[in-house]
C-alpha cells in the first residue's frame, strides 16, 4: 500500500502528457536524456525537467553509465499505484439522501437501507 501523499505525487507526475510518454518509452527500453529527446521530439532541457519531476515522485531512477545517465521505471511502484487506483475505482457507492433546507445550504446524509426479510 502506498501512502496517500506518495500516490498523489505519482499521479501528478504521470498527469502530464510528455511525462506519460517518457514513462511509456522507458518501460520498453532504458534511455538517456538525449535519446529520449530525439525519440519524443522534445528538447533535452525539457526532457531533463520532466525526468526531474518523475525522479522526485520516485517513478524513474537514473543509473550512471560512463558519461550518460540511463533512466528506468520503478515498475513495482507503478504497479502499486495502479493497484491503489483500481481500489479507488472499486469503492462501492453508498446510498445517500440529499435535501435542501431553508436558505441555500444542502444537507446530505447516509440513507438507511431497509433489509427485506
Amino acid at each position: 500500500m502506498i501512502i496517500l501523499d506518495k500516490f498523489v505525487a505519482i499521479m501528478r507526475a504521470l498527469g502530464d502528457q510528455n511525462r506519460y510518454h517518457i514513462v511509456a518509452s522507458l518501460l520498453q527500453h532504458n534511455y538517456c536524456v538525449g535519446a529520449l529527446a530525439k525519440r519524443l521530439g522534445l528538447s533535452e532541457s525539457a526532457v531533463s525537467q520532466h525526468l526531474k519531476v518523475l525522479r522526485n515522485a520516485g517513478v524513474v531512477k537514473g543509473e550512471r553509465k560512463g558519461y550518460y545517465t540511463h533512466y528506468s521505471v520503478d515498475r513495482e511502484l507503478l504497479k502499486s499505484a495502479a493497484s491503489e487506483l483500481t481500489a479507488l475505482g472499486n469503492l462501492e457507492k453508498l446510498p445517500m439522501e440529499c435535501s435542501k433546507s431553508r436558505g441555500s445550504s444542502h444537507s446530505c446524509s447516509r440513507k438507511e437501507v431497509k433489509q427485506n426479510g
